[in-house]
């Protein structure tokens, strides 16, 4: 399969949190943190995701939100708040 996204990270999935129609997806990447991302339930479905089961993330430039906490024990990411407020 050839993507046009150039940014493409491995790693393997540690959980999956189901929601009411999407899911938070956690990878843990070879040498860095965790990256949490929120997909349809239909698609984790669709691609057979596991806990413990190798994934890949396909990130495209457009779609990428990147912000700055100044709280060092913030780690997780829900609904848009990432432990830290202001």
């Amino acid at each position: 399969m050839k993507i046009s996204a150039r940014n493409k990270l491995a790693g393997k999935v540690t959980a999956i949190e189901k929601g009411a129609v999407n899911s938070i997806v956690k990878i843990q990447l070879t040498g860095t943190p965790t990256l949490t991302a929120v997909v349809t339930n239909d698609a984790v479905e669709d691609l057979e995701l596991t806990v413990d089961g190798n994934a890949v993330a396909v990130i495209k430039a457009s779609s990428v939100l990147v912000g700055i906490c100044n709280d060092k024990s913030a780690t997780e990411c829900k609904d848009g708040k990432c432990g830290c407020q202001g």
